[in-house]
């Protein structure tokens, strides 16, 4: 790690030396909240409005995602200081070499999804309080400029890298919960709790499918971490507590009902005052909410809008770049984040003013995260069956291009892994149900509730525990204490070769 923010980070996904490793608990905390603490999460916290639910029983929904989405992700923080590397390199143990190419892609992916969803609500907030604000005009000139505006910004902060990032973090943590608090203050004249929705009484056909498909939405927002937490918590000491590690990346994620609730309430205003923009057709959140503000918080709006734009982009794209460099060797990190960065503010301005794709990028973030759910389900059973231990060294082989060693299995893949991934994922699509966007051949299994999510969570678990126990793993992947709940196979490993060193495995200290 450099020693000033001004300096421009040059590791890799190669291992973090100990000595570079001093961030603390707290730092994954400002990340991880200062990456959900802004304007896109409001926009996900109005969805229990837009579904119908009454403000309590939205408020019950948010509540339920967030804690089981805040649960399935701690597990995710652990790699990074086991491993002093990314989660996606961390996976190797578990999905084989190349499988860890998995890993790159969902990352990949779900930082394209969720940069642009931050850029777009972030920019329309910023040009629409602007324009109530100081008559600027709304058009796609300056819409454009907002947009070119946050995605450069981003993309410096990412380039400098980690220190930078958390410097940028640490601001907006505060900043945007402190102008949030503001909000309370501006729409307490206006906020019923006791806004009723659209469901008579529970007993509502319609109302457990919309319950349901509330939370499941609040509950992405946890899982969309999964894949980059091990982007930051690599830089924390091995030897820190696992539950402070794993207490800061669940208690940042409880955190985030400060812009859920914002958005939720906010949201029940905009039913009552301005309901055009609700229509389920068409939602406006953000001119939802231009429209009910009170003149003097149009500007803390431009505020949450530009500190949100930054924090959300940065932690979404700096892993990306980071793990794009060991994919294709011939870039490195700085040239890396740099070639996604750009091609994601492309996609950017090709979906708001060629495809308008605002409305389709929500459908296909959503969908990445079903399929990136099972993938978690597989990492988080392979540390606990394996004790927290990994060797480091055979986890940098795929970087180094050179073959063999714990991890290598059947010519660079654990079927174990991939297999539970790709048989739960499938399914898990094919139990999404998004009206008027994507319905997989069984969506409407659940009377129209959307259980993908669930479903590929619950079948990861059942598959992944019976590969391993039906078709055991090398005891040399377990390390000297050896397996923890399934057995072990006494097959060989294949020594490491090629790239820059030969070596043959041997028993490694646990990390």
């Amino acid at each position: 790690m450099t020693s000033s923010v001004t300096e421009i980070e040059t590791y890799g996904v190669e291992r973090i030396p100990d000595e570079d490793r001093t961030a603390r608990p707290i730092d994954l905390f400002r990340l991880a909240f200062g990456g959900a603490n802004t304007f896109a999460t409001c926009v996900l916290g109005a969805f229990p409005i837009l579904f119908g639910l009454s403000f309590w029983q939205g408020l019950a929904a948010t509540v339920l995602g967030l804690v089981a989405g805040a649960l399935l992700l701690a597990p995710m923080s652990l790699f990074g200081p086991a491993n002093g590397t990314n989660n996606a390199v961390s996976s190797s143990a578990h999905l084989g070499v190349h499988g860890r190419v998995v890993g790159s892609f969902l990352s990949l992916l779900t930082a394209i999804a969720f940069f642009s969803i931050s850029v777009w609500s972030s920019g329309d907030a910023l040009v629409g309080g602007a324009h109530r604000l100081v008559n600027v005009p709304e058009s796609d000139v300056t819409y454009g400029i907002a947009y070119a505006i946050f995605g450069g910004l981003v993309l410096v902060v990412c380039i400098y890298g980690f220190r930078f990032m958390l410097l940028v973090n640490k601001i907006a943590v505060l900043a945007a919960s402190a102008l949030f608090v503001l909000g309370a203050f501006a729409f307490a004249g206006d906020f019923d709790p006791g806004y009723a929705g659209a469901f008579a009484s529970t007993a509502d056909p319609l109302f457990w499918p919309s319950f349901i498909g509330a939370a499941l939405i609040v509950l992405s927002n946890p899982v969309s971490f999964g894949a980059f937490l091990g982007d930051w918590s690599r830089y924390i000491p091995a030897n820190t507590p696992r539950r402070r590690v794993m207490g800061a990346a669940f208690l940042a994620q409880i955190a985030t009902l400060l812009p859920f609730v914002f958005g939720l309430a906010t949201a029940s205003i905009i039913a009552t005052k301005a309901a055009k923009y609700v229509d389920p057709a068409a939602p406006n959140y953000v001119g939802g909410l231009l429209a009910i503000s009170p003149g003097w918080y149009f500007l803390p709006l431009c505020l949450i809008a530009l500190i949100g734009g930054l924090s959300t982009g940065t932690t979404s794209l700096y892993g990306t770049g980071l793990d794009f460099a060991s994919v294709f060797p011939r870039f490195n990190r700085v040239q890396a984040t740099f070639f996604i960065g750009v091609l994601s503010i492309g996609f950017i301005f090709l979906g708001r003013f060629a495809l308008n794709l605002t409305q389709s990028i929500s459908t296909f973030a959503t969908l990445i995260i079903t399929c990136t759910a099972p993938w978690m389900v597989v990492m988080a059973l392979g540390y606990v069956t394996r004790r927290g231990w990994y060797d480091a060294e055979a986890l940098q082989v795929f970087n180094r291009r050179q073959r063999g060693g714990r991890y290598w299995f059947a010519h660079g893949w654990n079927w174990r892994g991939m297999g539970t991934w790709v048989v739960s994922a499938v399914v898990a699509l094919l139990f999404t149900n998004l009206p008027g966007q994507f319905v997989g051949p069984l969506g409407n299994l659940a009377d129209g509730a959307d259980i993908s999510l669930p479903v590929g969570l619950g079948l990861a678990v059942v598959l992944y525990l019976a590969s391993l126990a039906l078709f055991p793993e090398p005891r040399a992947v377990y390390g000297p204490d050896g397996p923890r709940f399934v057995g072990a196979s006494d097959a060989d490993i294949a020594p490491i070769t090629g790239g820059t060193e030969e070596k043959t495995p041997e028993p490694a200290a646990a990390l």
